[in-house]
């Protein structure tokens, strides 16, 4: 429920953090020096693997060098010359052209003339491996015409330990393993068009509030979180997607803004020189989330390579000195330097067909400025099938859907109509307080809607003036057009002669015209954006909107356009709501996506890439941690429940859900036959021992076992089924995924699924001996359609050395 304690955690201000006991707050850092592990010195990278050849021309190029040259690659500059959102200066004696770093995930920020692609979310919501590389290749097409040389994404975390975490839209999956797998999709395909990949956001930057340092109201400084993790839980969880955008070869990754450990994750010799450039063998850079710097030579020490938006603050003039004085090796400059220049030889960037940095990116939209046109017509057919795939059917009672010829629909919500202003992201829309791309900022109840079942409703819980089809914040993106859910209605009942009415403007009360609707569509959403956490996982106003229309209706259709998990418990056993619809953020093809859906000329084939639960006790990390005595200035976040958030908690809880993780239905349905699980060779080592090259220890992804399954098409149309592959690994939790295909099937055909298991996929984190392992035992194995409907059941035995 929407309450005055959401609110105040939603909008908490610093006099409410317990400084009326100022005697009992620790007030200086000191008291956690230690808790992150020192590693140094920061290794050099070595041009391991097909990295090779950039490593040698890189340190050819970085030899010729003046210091102030190489000083300059590792801060940016600010420059009227481009909209960017980070430059890097050229240096044209050299043939080095600079480079342009922009925003985001989704699509290109800060321009026109490019796509809106469905968000992270959505994409993972699909489990299409394939559709996630095509969309990254199309979006880095876009990216490269308009001399963008990194593209800032893709995010891999948060991964949604804090249920109402602001960006958790951005990524794939509260899952490592499916957001590990779809996030390196991404990175090869920007990366095959040659744009360099920044994955983001390194690591554990798990909730919004106390992101970045604040001030109470004592002028006192609150520092940014600290994520207190133990080692076996970052290997297992944080650590994972990371690892596999690493294997893919991801040549950038971002460090985030909160601390972890107690250390500011830009300047924590732990992760960067340790698990990043050590353990997985980073050869590529690292770059701060923009303004995430707190320190000039502790960062480079441990690891920072560069600083956006700029560095002046920390380096520039102070770094030069820091390198005459002796406080920083000239070593660990060129070694910046080196990796930062491969990053750029690696994608091909010297190449003369690769545009001028930032080209296509004007520094004032709202003033007349070259175009450079970034749309292509092969990218539509990706935009409209990730729009598709990414929605999820939870419930169709009856065969509700798809619609069978209605004569009349009746649309409610102000979910389903077009923003009033659609323009450029990033322009200044001064006459609409909230539109595509640009968070809200009062949105405000309609003066008109009476009987509100509560006064008290977040700003920042629903997108009150339009519909969603993104969330906010450097992750968001303006398309050529948006197609509206409504549009396209219209569009619909003009082609078919049938009839559309609505009202999006109220909370409706009982009106003939709903008793004589074929079908009633209500259209409600659930917004989050970066900079600040949502307050609940649920508001009451656009649940009463929904029994409103169904206390009338007997075929009410929900569809919810969430930025994140949004619980339907309000009315989803009211007999009269016979079809609920997870519509994430489908980008600018939303509508359009979403009609053929209804009207079945596609089926549905998503899946809940999270879980969705009853009722927000069901967490155990639902709200953010707030800054408490005796950490008022130095907030703490234990994650104390270690490896076991979504459904590993509820697993392990026997909680029981209203949808688990994995779920979705179809128009169409599956059964899954004939489990064959390979065996491991007896003796096997238990640890890997193979040469560390980007992505860790190269036979870590070795594959030491096989399952194969049949799935078969039961029903009458075709239909893409996801079968998914869990693993119980002996003192693990109970299952975790460790692999998933996607298959389209004919009617009555079937089709046989293979599931790989490499040693990493098998193996958990020894702490002491500070490797994976293989454990001696047997291992359960769980093949089916979602988390909690696993029909295939078998064991794998592994003996060990």
């Amino acid at each position: 429920m929407w309450t005055k304690k959401h609110i105040g955690a939603a909008l908490i201000v610093s006099s409410l953090y317990g400084l009326g006991h100022a005697e009992q707050n620790i007030t200086s850092d000191t008291d956690f020096y230690g808790q992150s592990e020192p590693v140094y010195p920061s290794p050099n990278g070595t041009g391991r693997g097909d990295w090779a050849d950039a490593y040698k021309k890189a340190s050819a190029m970085v030899a010729q060098m003046t210091l102030e040259e190489k000083n300059n690659l590792t801060y940016g500059i600010s420059t009227t010359e481009n909209g960017c959102s980070g430059n890097i200066q050229a240096i044209p004696r050299l043939g080095f052209t600079g480079m342009c770093l922009q925003d985001a995930g989704n699509g290109v920020r800060f321009t026109d003339f490019v796509n809106s692609y469905p968000s992270g979310l959505h994409v993972g919501a699909s489990w299409n491996k394939s559709l996630a590389h095509d969309r990254a290749w199309h979006m880095g097409g876009e990216y490269k015409k308009k001399g963008v040389q990194v593209a800032l994404g893709p995010v891999v975390g948060p991964l949604g330990r804090v249920v109402t975490g602001g960006r958790n839209w951005e990524g794939p999956s509260n899952d490592p393993y499916l957001g590990g797998v779809m996030g390196a999709e991404s990175v090869r395909g920007l990366q095959d068009q040659g744009v360099i990949s920044s994955v983001k956001h390194f690591i554990a930057n798990e909730q919004e509030l106390y992101r970045n340092p604040t001030l109470d109201d004592q002028n006192r400084t609150i520092e940014s979180i600290s994520s207190n993790i133990d080692d076996k839980t970052m290997h297992e969880l944080y650590l994972w997607p990371f690892q596999d955008a690493l294997k893919a070869g991801a040549a950038n990754i971002m460090c985030a803004y909160n601390r972890v450990n107690n250390s500011y994750a830009c300047q924590n010799s732990k992760i960067l020189n340790g698990l990043l450039k050590t353990e997985l063998g980073f050869e590529g850079f690292v770059v701060t989330d923009w303004d995430a710097q707190h320190a000039g030579v502790a960062a480079a020490l441990a690891g920072l390579d560069m600083a956006m938006p700029d560095g002046q603050s920390f380096w520039g003039n102070n770094f030069t000195e820091a390198f005459t004085n002796g406080s920083v090796s000239e070593s660990r400059l060129d070694d910046m330097a080196t990796r930062i220049v491969a990053s750029w030889y690696k994608l091909g960037q010297d190449d003369s067909s690769f545009p001028k940095p930032g080209i296509g990116m004007p520094y004032n939209l709202s003033r007349p400025h070259d175009i450079v046109n970034a749309l292509t017509k092969d990218a539509r057919p990706v935009i409209y099938e990730g729009a598709v795939e990414g929605h999820v059917l939870v419930k169709n009672v009856n065969k509700s859907l798809p619609l069978k010829s209605p004569r009349l629909i009746s649309v409610f919500g102000y979910d389903a109509k077009a923003p009033p202003a659609y323009m450029p992201n990033g322009q200044s829309i001064t006459s609409n307080p909230w539109a595509v791309g640009l968070e809200p900022t009062t949105l405000n109840l309609a003066d008109a809607i009476s009987a509100s079942p509560s006064d008290e409703i977040s700003n920042f819980q629903v997108a009150f003036n339009g519909t969603l089809s993104v969330g906010g914040g450097s992750g968001a993106s303006a398309g050529p057009y948006l197609s509206a859910p409504l549009d396209a209605l219209q569009q619909r009942a003009y082609e078919d002669g049938s009839v559309v009415m609505w009202d999006t403007t109220t909370v409706p009360g009982s009106t003939g015209l709903m008793e004589i609707s074929d079908a009633c569509l209500v259209f409600i959403n659930a917004f989050a954006t970066e900079g600040m956490d949502r307050g609940g996982a649920y508001d009451d106003y656009s649940d009463e909107l929904v029994n409103r229309v169904a206390k009338t209706c007997s075929n009410t259709i929900v569809v919810i356009h969430n930025a994140g998990t949004r619980l339907v418990d309000q009315f989803a056993d009211n007999p009269n709501v016979t079809a609920i619809v997870f519509a994430h953020l489908p980008g600018q093809d939303s509508g359009r996506a979403l009609v053929s859906l209804l009207y079945g000329d596609e089926n549905f084939s998503g899946k809940l890439p999270y879980s969705v639960a009853k009722n927000e006790s069901d967490w155990e990390n639902f709200h953010h941690t707030l800054a408490e005595a005796p950490y008022s200035h130095f907030p703490q976040d234990d994650f104390d429940e270690g490896v076991l958030i979504d459904y590993r908690y509820f697993d392990a809880k026997n909680i029981s859900l209203r949808y688990e993780f994995g779920f979705g239905l179809s128009y169409t349905s599956f059964e899954f036959s004939r489990l064959e699980v390979s065996s491991v060779e007896d003796g096997i080592d238990a640890y890997p021992s193979g040469n560390i090259e980007q992505g860790g220890a190269i036979d870590l992804w070795d594959v030491i076992a096989t399952v194969n399954a049949t799935v078969q098409n039961t029903g009458d149309r075709v239909g893409a089924e996801v079968a998914q592959l869990y693993v119980g690994i002996p003192s693990g939790p109970v299952k975790q995924l460790r692999g998933f295909e996607k298959v389209k099937i004919p009617a009555g055909g079937d089709v046989q699924v293979s599931f790989p298991l490499t040693r990493r996929d098998l193996s958990s984190w020894n702490v002491n001996a500070q490797k994976w392992e293989l454990q001696s035992g047997s291992y359960n194995i769980f093949v089916g359609s979602s988390s909690r409907s696993l029909p295939l059941t078998s064991k794998l035995d592994i003996v060990t050395k």
